[in-house]
């Protein structure tokens, strides 16, 4: 007679993984907490901010449940509600001023000792929290023309340095084109441009004695160049939500030439809008010639070719070297303060490596001269016209300030010339990093958070219904093996969440949904077990050997009805956005889960229960 009997290792195993699976799951009962939270790039301004934050809400007569250094740094001061939530940001707000950044969050509520053991909530996505989701646009002929325009600097440079003189250096949209006088220079130029910039194809021509050279981008690299914008672009992105202090972003390509942004838990949308689609760098160029220089180049429209027209905030002209010294990519670090000898905003600036030894030679050569700061910002503005939308792109480009070079620069410095709030936007711009190409907002909306409260609701709702009526249909048919598979079903819930919660994934709508499809594919492989067992039982077999047999004989089955599911989530997961990605996760874990529960959990219930006895019935 075949007996059911599982060793003890087998039993000490399925224990501790309940064990530790409901520990990890238990962080999702115990909801969030309204929180404040406030932080401050100036290390010297972070220092005793706890203790600020406790004085200024004490002041304020504003109880908090907690104020806490959370481990980034950040201070988080929670709250028993949303109300007092919202009046004490304000009142911080209002008493830190500009220097610090206040944002409002919800702080998971999960208790110190499951902290110190990592056990964490799982994230709740958009639909679920509430927040903003934007769909931004990426001005990809502005990320062509930015880099068609640096090459044409650099060619520049570059005939300057070999002697090789050229007429002029025009930029068209897809092409730039230079002028020889004669054709022995252009044909050098040509064979060496050709080698120096393996980017371009290069083109000669002549028209009305003069030698043409053009260079346009190959195909290959005008792809490249688009697929670079678009990573940047992301990346920054990312940069600036860290630096806004949002939890659970999320940012990720669709398409070619798009960003999905979605930012649970903010509110605030015209803020996050200022933020995401800014464009604003700094460029540092030498200044040419002197104010008359400036004034005859403005009057009489004719620039000399080593330089370049700007104009200053007064709308007075300012003639500046062609070449750049360095540029808001050269940035490392950046923060907002104010100008130790006259107390004007000020931003200081840290380069990298190459931005500094630039700096650092450059400054060194021009001691005495002027070097001025370019304040740069692209802007998409739409209009209709005649009943079409039509983009206008438009490159502002200011002189913020002009300073004569006393000493020799290196890798920190600091840039005046912008009030308090514009040094610390360009300050958090220029931490981010710098956009590749600007970007419009094609479309923005608005989950308010009572809409994610009622989602998680009938999310709840629809998980406890499904879970409550598979039990009850598997107790009425199967019984005693019925409320077997209730037990595991139970158990494969908590894996799930508890698996969600160790991985840290964003829980959504069509995340639940996969919940909900794994509990009732759950049951399958049980249905599957206890047929078998039925079947073997009217053909006469043994009670112990109908049990043996019945799970022996469904596994290959149940293996290849969930592989083959879990292939098909793998596929959602892998071609899939947004959504549809929520849901292949829940799914796919939902798969490993159950073909635990359902075989192992229920098999060594009915070891327990019928194995190593004599039964003379079963109840299923």
């Amino acid at each position: 007679m075949i007996l059911n009997r599982y060793p003890l290792w087998k039993y000490l195993l399925i224990v501790v993984i309940l064990v530790v699976g409901a520990l990890y799951a238990a962080p999702n009962l115990y909801g969030e907490d309204p929180a404040v939270q406030i932080s401050s790039q100036d290390s010297l301004k972070a220092e005793g901010l706890t203790q600020r934050v406790e004085q200024l809400l004490q002041a304020a007569d504003i109880q908090p449940l907690l104020v806490e250094t959370a481990d980034n740094g950040q201070v988080l001061a929670r709250f028993s509600d949303t109300d007092i939530q919202l009046k004490a940001y304000d009142q911080l707000r209002t008493d830190l001023g500009d220097d610090y950044t206040v944002a409002l969050n919800l702080a998971p509520a999960t208790p110190e000792w499951l902290r110190k053991i990592n056990a964490l909530p799982m994230y709740l996505g958009l639909d679920l929290r509430g927040g903003v989701h934007f769909l931004l646009e990426v001005d990809m002929e502005t990320a062509i023309k930015q880099k068609l325009e640096s090459a044409a600097d650099g060619m520049r440079r570059y005939l300057r340095d070999n002697n090789l003189r050229y007429a002029s250096v025009n930029l068209g949209a897809q092409q730039i084109t230079i002028r020889f006088n004669d054709g022995e220079t252009r044909d050098t130029a040509f064979n060496e441009l050709r080698n120096e910039y393996a980017d371009f194809s290069f083109d000669t021509g002549n028209t009305e004695g003069v030698y043409l050279l053009s260079a346009s981008f190959r195909e290959t690299t005008l792809l490249e160049e688009r697929k670079n914008a678009l990573t940047q672009n992301i990346t920054t992105l990312r940069n600036r939500v860290n630096e806004l202090g949002v939890a659970e972003p999320v940012i990720q390509q669709q398409g070619g030439e798009r960003i999905v942004v979605q930012l649970p838990g903010v509110q605030d949308t015209a803020k996050a809008k200022e933020i995401l689609g800014a464009t604003a760098t700094l460029e540092y160029r030498l200044v040419h010639g002197t104010y008359a220089d400036w004034l005859q180049a403005a009057q009489s429209g004719r620039v000399p070719l080593e330089a370049r027209l700007y104009y200053d905030r007064q709308g007075q002209p300012v003639l500046l070297k062609r070449s750049v010294i360095v540029t808001g990519e050269n940035v490392t670090g950046a923060t907002a303060g104010f100008d130790q000898q006259n107390n004007l905003p000020a931003v200081f600036v840290t380069l990298d490596g190459k931005g500094a030894a630039r700096m650092n030679d450059i400054s060194g050569e021009n001691i005495g001269q002027p070097m001025a700061v370019v304040y740069i910002e692209n802007k998409i503005e739409t209009r209709e016209v005649n009943g079409k939308q039509v983009k206008d792109r438009r490159k502002v480009e200011e002189v913020i300030s002009i300073a004569t070079i006393r000493d020799q620069l290196g890798r920190r410095f600091q840039t005046t010339g912008l009030d308090q709030a514009e040094a610390r936007d360009l300050a958090l711009l220029l931490r981010a990093g710098s956009l590749r190409a600007p970007m419009e907002i094609i479309e923005e909306r608005t989950v308010g958070p009572s809409l994610g409260k009622a989602n998680i609701e009938k999310g709840f709702n629809s998980t406890i219904v499904g879970f409550l009526m598979v039990i009850v249909f598997m107790a009425i048919y199967y019984r005693v093996f019925g409320l077997i598979a209730g037990v595991a079903l139970t158990a494969n819930l908590i894996l799930i969440v508890a698996i969600m919660s160790m991985l840290q994934a964003t829980l959504t709508m069509p995340g639940i949904a996969g919940i909900v499809l794994s509990i009732g594919m759950a049951v399958d492989a049980n249905v599957l077990i206890y047929e078998r067992i039925r079947e073997e039982l009217r053909n006469g077999n043994s009670i112990q050997a109908s049990m043996h047999a019945g799970y022996e004989k469904a596994f290959s089955s149940i293996a290849d009805a969930n592989i083959t599911t879990l292939i098909a989530a793998i596929v959602l997961f892998g071609l899939g956005s947004g959504p549809v990605k929520g849901f292949a996760v829940t799914l796919s874990i939902g798969i490993v889960t159950s073909m635990f529960t359902a075989i192992m959990i229920t098999r060594a219930l009915v070891n327990l229960i019928y194995g190593g006895r004599r039964v003379t019935k079963l109840a299923i």
